[in-house]
């Protein structure tokens, strides 16, 4: 690896991207942006050109990247704009590469990030929905690949500076005796259930600690979210579902922990600002600035905990049985989740319906192995096409 790190960055114009870019700008002479990618913002992936002057240039399709492209040459400027999943998959995999920040969001994300695994680069996993997928395939093409993995989810990352350099070997060798993956909880901690059927997408949307992307903050707001990182923390970690515990801690500064076999527990603290998990995974095995304020324990002041509520965050329940069942469940419950929350967006369907579609879906398919890609994307075509049903006919078919 060359002393001036080459970085892709998928999901350039997202929190997580633009953090990631905050973060390279800060250490111009150990990182340079390489490639940045978006799929609407195309506005503003123009101006993160101006800034960064990569070398490509992602966008969702050709009249997108001949328009971007059009205006870069009229101002000058050199980056070669792609399109479309080969695109991002050529500059996930291009052998100037040194580095891919994966923060795609979604099930569109799992193409280039494999892309890049395979190819052997260190990846920066922020999309979740790649490891919750394809956990087996993925982490096999990690192991064949000799790409190294780097958690950026808070709690994974969390975990992973908290665990020992050897835990591949297994978490009982190592003394683990569980993980507790924290959960802020989200906008509708204190709610009631019969009060969830009438929250509205911006309520949702309004995370009381992160600043994230809509998706997402409505996944933290059902506990989606934190179903889709306890099968993720399987994978990473080599861990049993019931190994993974989830607790409600309101504060976000215990990011997660590790429980070990002698009585010990090892917690990861910060303030909650994506850039410290980025710049960890950035400079690991170092350690460098990451903008981010120190943690004033004194202004904190009191950390709470308490367990979560099955019954009225059903996506948890979901989630953990889906990762029980193995095979395609988890493939299909991330998709029936996307065409979920974006009907919810899109004020089609009640905050409380999303989990009922999942269920359904999960019903009416049950899990099968999973020995290709083809095969994950048979099962995400498949619940899409489950959950699409739902949402014309009031019910899965």
């Amino acid at each position: 690896m060359s002393q001036l790190q080459r970085i892709t960055v998928l999901g350039a114009t997202g929190s997580i991207g633009l953090s990631t870019l905050d973060v390279i700008a800060r250490h111009p002479s150990r990182y340079q942006v390489f490639a940045l990618s978006a799929f609407s913002r195309v506005a503003e992936l123009e101006a993160l050109c101006l800034i960064h002057q990569p070398r490509f240039a992602v966008v969702a399709d050709a009249t997108a990247a001949r328009d971007l492209q059009q205006r870069l040459q009229a101002g000058g400027q050199t980056t070669r704009v792609l399109f479309g999943e080969a695109g991002l998959c050529e500059v996930s995999a291009h052998a100037e590469v040194d580095a891919v920040m994966a923060a795609i969001v979604g099930a569109a994300g799992l193409k280039p990030t494999l892309a890049a695994v395979e190819a052997g680069k260190k990846v920066l996993l922020a999309n979740k929905e790649a490891l919750v997928m394809s956990g087996a395939l993925f982490m096999r093409a990690v192991r064949q690949s000799g790409a190294v993995l780097l958690p950026i989810d808070s709690e994974h990352n969390a975990i992973f500076q908290c665990l020992p350099h050897d835990y591949a070997r297994g978490l009982a060798p190592v003394g683990v005796r569980r993980i507790l993956l924290t959960a802020s909880g989200g906008p509708f901690r204190e709610t009631s259930s019969e009060a969830l059927h009438a929250v509205t997408p911006e309520q949702a949307c309004a995370h009381p600690n992160w600043s994230m992307g809509r998706k997402i903050s409505v996944d933290s707001a059902s506990m989606m979210n934190k179903g889709l990182e306890l099968i993720e923390a399987c994978w990473l970690f080599d861990a049993r579902p019931e190994q993974v515990e989830v607790v409600i801690h309101p504060q976000s500064v215990i990011h997660s922990l590790v429980d070990y076999v002698d009585g010990s527990m090892l917690a990861q603290l910060g303030n909650p600002d994506m850039r410290t998990p980025i710049a960890h995974a950035l400079a690991w095995p170092e350690r460098i600035d990451s903008g981010v304020a120190p943690l004033d324990l004194l202004t904190v002041a009191r950390l709470d905990f308490q367990a979560p509520d099955d019954a009225r965050f059903p996506c948890l329940r979901l989630a953990r049985e889906a990762a029980e069942a193995g095979g395609s469940a988890p493939a299909m419950l991330n998709a029936a989740n996307e065409v979920a929350v974006a009907a919810f967006l899109e004020r089609r369907i009640r905050f409380t319906d999303i989990a009922r579609i999942i269920d359904g879906v999960l019903e009416a398919e049950p899990a099968v192995a999973v020995e290709c890609l083809d095969a994950v994307l048979e099962a995400d075509r498949r619940a899409r096409e489950l959950a699409g049903q739902w949402l014309n006919r009031g019910e899965v078919a």
